[in-house]
């Protein structure tokens, strides 16, 4: 009996110090590290934190195909990346299929049905910018649970074996590493002002790189959802919570706007570049458009004989970035209440023309350069999957600003997001990240405000050869864009495309924003031109997947933050 025991209370030690789940091989939510790349033949996964990444790993080698992968990592997501914790927000997802077919699947959030175009502005019709930003009245309708079981048609294993990673990783805690700890402690003082219930989040000592973080309210909300479904975060009790928050702190959403929330299945934004096939995310995300006209505006263009980096390549691209930014300054909305001229904007002859005024040497200047004459008739998180059987998934999702609307709803352990700072409060004044918008994105009940976000698919011959995304709000676009130019054209080696300096132009303010390691030999350059150089921090965390020959992967994660690479 006592030899039993002791083989018992060993088993105990070993069950606690390594939290399990469903699947071959377990992840430690202890101990960790930041793998950033990797290159494997049966699937891999690259998002923003090291766990998330090894569960959706796990997952594919349990007998999960990408999307099943894509479900639990987002999950996972949710509860290790709490600056986006995407359950309180929305996204887009971009997939390539085994058979052939791509999908694109919209869980952008709505604006509440007592939403209107003046609820920003102050007496005197001006924009007052912290009611769009933080608390209550920020949030729209979120749209995270609602894409995650829409995508389960494409899955292979049940809902409940891809929620359990995330539910045990809220309900036992993990080690936060040092930018989350640093992130949490600059966060206490908006959780103090714009909370009305204290969360897992406040803490009186400051956290530390280490320290544990459990969420029980969190992983209670996850349950429901587990046992529940859809119905166990937009009816029943969360929905309550919501509601409840909603009244303690000015907010609108109400039990009905979340009831009749729908994730909505578009028909993917495609063109071609220099023989591949570029498949993106359409309205209400600008970003496969904005994507299509930077990418054909240079595509007749030597950027292969101008090289990397070099002051003209990088001229030539800041252009046509200003020129695809002016125009989604006006056109660009939810197609759903406003009539998006996409043909328009993305044909051969309309884009040879948004270009014919363009000087090499010479810098353009926005004030001058207008949106494009039609004819009619940004905190962030991304996530690219690939498995054996020739499925990729490209997703990203947000809560917008840095943790939302620093509101976490009171009983239900997440953060609300701020999304309706992406409508245009009033036309002609900026937004969060400076981007300027118009009618076609005013505020309207049931309405979706337009995204950058970008998840985006190059086929070649038919096949995956690159999966990739980013966060960055309105970075995201000009992201990504660089980043298959310095794959396509300059033929960088994947690393060197996602780590390397970007930059970043956007119509309006009329500046080049610059990474702090950008050459400065090229920012003279550019200025003797005539541009405006302003260094900023990062921009952007690419999470890339190249199909390498023989069927293997190469996952690269980006080294500006916690991202993480894993495969097998």
């Amino acid at each position: 009996m006592a030899r039993i025991l002791i083989v018992i209370s060993i088993f105990i030690i070993c069950s606690c110090s390594t939290r399990k789940f469903p699947g071959p091989e377990s992840v430690n939510f202890y101990q960790y590290s930041f793998q950033k790349s990797v290159v494997a033949s049966h699937g891999a996964v690259v998002s923003a934190h090291p766990l998330a990444s090894q569960i959706g790993v796990e997952i594919m080698k349990k007998g999960g195909n990408a999307i099943d992968a894509a479900i639990a990592t987002q999950l996972a997501l949710a509860v290790v990346y709490p600056g986006a914790g995407n359950i309180g927000g929305g996204g887009f997802m971009v997939a390539h299929l085994a058979n052939g077919k791509q999908v694109a699947l919209d869980f952008r959030e709505k604006a509440p049905a007592s939403a209107h175009r003046n609820m920003y502005l102050d007496t005197n019709g001006n924009v007052i910018a912290s009611k769009s930003l933080n608390g209550h009245l920020s949030s729209g309708v979120p749209g995270t649970i609602a894409g995650l079981f829409e995508s389960m048609q494409y899955a292979k294993l049940s809902f409940k074996i891809l929620i359990q990673p995330a539910i045990d990783l809220a309900e036992k805690g993990f080690a936060i590493t040092e930018r989350e700890a640093t992130s949490l402690n600059e966060l206490q003082s908006d959780l103090k002002q714009f909370n009305t219930v204290r969360s897992a989040f406040q803490k009186e000592l400051p956290w530390k790189k280490g320290d544990t973080l459990i969420q029980r309210e969190l992983a209670n909300t996850l349950i429901r959802i587990r046992d529940l479904g859809a119905a166990g975060f937009y009816e029943g009790k969360t929905a309550l919570l919501i509601v409840e928050e909603m009244k303690r702190g000015g907010g609108i959403m109400t039990l009905d706007d979340l009831k009749g929330y729908k994730a909505k299945w578009r028909t993917p934004h495609q063109f071609t570049y220099k023989g591949h096939t570029i498949v993106s995310m359409p309205m209400p995300s600008s970003g496969g458009v904005l994507l299509h006209q930077m990418m054909k505006m240079v595509e007749d263009k030597p950027l292969p004989t101008l090289g990397f980096l070099s002051p003209l390549a990088v001229q030539l691209m800041v252009e046509s970035e200003r020129r695809a930014y002016a125009d989604r300054a006006k056109y660009m909305g939810d197609p759903d209440f406003y009539p998006v001229p996409v043909e328009q904007l993305t044909s051969e002859s309309y884009l040879k023309e948004r270009m014919h005024d363009f000087v090499a040497g010479v810098a353009g200047k926005s004030e001058s350069i207008a949106p494009g004459t039609i004819k009619e008739s940004t905190q962030t998180t991304h996530i690219s999957i690939i498995d054996r059987e020739g499925n990729a998934v490209s997703v990203t999702t947000t809560l917008n600003n840095s943790y939302g609307s620093k509101t976490v709803v009171g009983g239900a352990g997440f953060l609300l997001n701020d999304e309706m700072d992406d409508f245009s409060a009033k036309p002609g004044v900026p937004n969060l990240y400076g981007a300027v918008g118009g009618e076609a994105n005013a505020i309207e009940p049931g309405k979706r405000m337009l995204s950058s976000m970008t998840p985006t698919i190059v086929l070649k011959n038919g096949e995956p050869f690159i999966i990739t995304g980013t966060p960055g709000g309105t970075t995201i676009p000009t992201s990504v864009f660089q980043t298959l130019v310095n794959i396509i054209d300059f033929n960088l080696s994947t690393e060197d495309a996602v780590n390397k300096p970007k930059f970043h132009h956007q119509w309006l303010p009329d500046l080049v924003s610059v990474e702090e390691s950008f050459p400065s030999e090229v920012i003279s350059a550019l200025t003797r031109m005539g541009y405006t150089i302003q260094k900023r921090e990062a921009i952007g965390r690419v999470e890339t997947i190249k199909v390498l020959p023989v069927g293997r992967f190469e996952a690269v994660a980006d080294n500006r933050g916690d991202d993480a690479a894993y495969g097998y």
